[in-house]
C-alpha cells in the first residue's frame, strides 16, 4: 500500500488551446513528479507505476479543477498506460487523450487505442509529422496537433492537405507569434496553442481606442504615488459599476474578510490604500473590450503568485502583485510594454521588471513566466524551491477561478 511518503508530489501548469472564436477549447496539462528534472510530460517518468501514481495524485487527491475549473483537460499517456486495463481516474468528458509521436505503433497499440475510444475517451496525436507508418492511428484520432516550429511554411501546406482527407480537427501547437497564428487561422486549423496570445501586435502607432482610453487613465490615477485617500474613494465612488463590483470583490472568498465591507471608505480605513489601489486596478483590467479571457487569468495566476512568493525574492507583496497583474496589459492594449510603462507613474523597480526583467521584481516575475511554460528546469537558481512554486501555482490558478467569478 502507498504511504503519505511515498505519494508523488505533482508539479503542474497548464497551457491554453484556443477555438478560432479565440474561446479556450481546452488546456494542455504538463504535470511530472517532483522527483524528475528534466521534463514537464509524464513521458519521462521511470515506469509506469510512476506514471500512474502522477495522475491518481493530480485528479484523485489535488482536483484537477482547481487549476483548469470546468474545462477539458489534454493528458500525454505512455504506451503501457495506454494498454493498462485500469480507467483513467476521471470522466470522460474532461479528458482528451495525447498520444507522443515517438510512440511504437503496432496492433497491441492500436488495440489500446481502440479500447480508450470505446470507452468515450477523445484521442489527439501530438507533435505529428506524416509517414505512411503512423496512418491507422491517424483513422483513429479525433485531432491532430501539429508542431508548426518543425514544418516550413510549404511542408505545413502539404501536411494540412494531406490530413484534410480524414475526419479530424487540426491543433496547431507552438504558435509564437500573431504571424504564424494568422497563417493557421488562414490554413484552416481549428485550435491553437502557444503563447502568441501574450503578445501585442508590432504596431506602434495604433491608438488606444476611446473606451479603453478611460480606463487606462483610471489607472494612472490610481498609480501615482501621491495620490490622497479621499481622492481615490471619490474616484471609485462616482462610478457606480465600478463601486458595486469593488464592493463585491472586497466581500468574496477570494479576499476572506472577517468582517463586511459596506463602503469604499470602509474598505480603505480597513484594507488600506495600496490594496484598493491594486483591487480597483483588476476590476479595471477586466472591463477592457476584446481581451482574450485567457490574458486575465494569466495576469490574474502570475499576480497572485509573485504576492505569495515575494518574501523568498525579498520583494514586497503589494509590489510583486503589481508586477504580476500589469504582465499581460501590452498584449491587453495591443501596445509596445515601454509605451504602456511611460504613461502610467509606477516605481522604478516595477518599470525595470516589467521592462527588462530586472531587479529582485523582474527576477521573480521572470521565474513565474519559466514555470508556467513548464520550462522547470530553467529554475535551477529560482529562489524558492519547485515545490513551493507548484503549490503557488495552484493556489492561484483556484484563486483565479474564484476571483474572475466576481469580477
Amino acid at each position: 500500500m502507498e504511504t503519505l511518503n511515498e505519494r508523488p508530489l505533482v508539479v503542474i501548469a497548464r497551457q491554453p488551446i484556443f477555438d478560432r472564436q479565440f474561446d479556450i477549447y481546452a488546456y494542455e496539462l504538463l504535470f511530472r513528479s517532483a522527483s524528475d528534472q528534466t521534463s514537464a510530460d509524464l513521458s519521462s517518468l521511470s515506469g509506469d507505476t510512476a506514471t500512474s501514481r502522477v495522475i491518481n495524485y493530480a485528479f484523485l487527491e489535488l482536483g484537477i479543477e482547481r487549476v483548469i475549473g470546468n474545462h477539458t483537460a489534454f493528458i500525454n499517456l505512455t504506451r503501457n498506460f495506454i494498454l493498462n486495463e485500469d480507467p483513467l481516474p476521471t470522466s470522460q468528458n474532461r479528458v482528451i487523450v495525447e498520444i507522443l509521436e515517438d510512440i511504437i505503433v503496432d496492433d497491441e497499440l492500436l488495440d489500446g487505442v481502440r479500447k480508450l475510444i470505446k470507452q468515450g475517451y477523445t484521442i489527439a496525436l501530438d507533435d505529428f509529422i506524416f509517414h505512411e507508418s503512423l496512418r491507422p492511428l491517424v483513422e483513429l484520432a479525433s485531432i491532430i496537433k501539429v508542431d508548426i516550429l518543425a514544418l516550413d511554411e510549404a511542408a505545413l501546406r502539404e501536411h494540412v492537405t494531406i490530413l484534410r482527407k480524414y475526419d479530424v480537427k487540426l491543433l496547431a501547437e507552438k504558435v509564437e507569434t500573431r504571424e504564424e497564428f494568422e497563417l493557421c487561422m488562414e490554413l484552416g486549423f481549428d485550435f491553437f496553442q502557444g503563447f502568441f496570445f501574450c503578445r501585442p501586435d508590432n504596431i506602434e502607432d495604433t491608438p488606444i481606442p476611446d473606451n479603453q482610453l478611460i480606463l487606462v487613465k483610471l489607472m494612472q490615477k490610481l498609480q501615482e504615488e501621491d495620490v490622497e485617500f479621499e481622492e481615490i474613494e471619490q474616484l471609485i465612488s462616482h462610478d457606480p459599476g465600478l463601486t458595486y463590483k469593488l464592493l463585491r470583490l472586497l466581500n468574496s472568498a477570494a479576499i476572506g474578510m472577517p468582517r463586511q465591507i459596506n463602503s469604499i471608505r470602509q474598505g480603505l480605513v480597513i484594507l488600506g490604500l495600496k490594496a484598493i489601489k491594486t483591487w480597483t486596478s483588476l476590476i479595471i483590467m477586466s472591463e477592457l473590450d476584446s481581451v482574450p479571457e485567457e490574458l486575465l487569468d494569466q495576469a490574474l495566476i502570475r499576480a497572485k503568485m509573485g504576492e505569495s512568493l515575494a518574501p523568498h525574492y525579498a520583494c514586497s507583496s503589494e509590489s510583486s502583485f503589481l508586477v504580476g497583474l500589469f504582465s499581460t496589459i501590452d498584449a491587453m492594449l495591443n501596445q509596445p510594454m515601454a509605451i504602456i510603462v511611460k504613461s502610467l507613474p509606477l516605481a522604478d523597480e516595477t518599470k525595470q521588471a516589467l521592462l527588462h526583467k530586472q531587479g529582485e521584481l523582474g527576477q521573480l516575475l521572470n521565474d513565474i513566466e519559466l514555470y508556467e511554460r513548464g520550462l522547470w528546469s530553467e529554475l535551477e537558481n529560482a529562489k524558492a524551491s519547485l515545490e513551493i512554486f507548484s503549490q503557488s501555482y495552484i493556489n492561484a490558478a483556484e484563486w483565479t477561478i474564484q476571483t474572475k467569478d466576481v469580477v
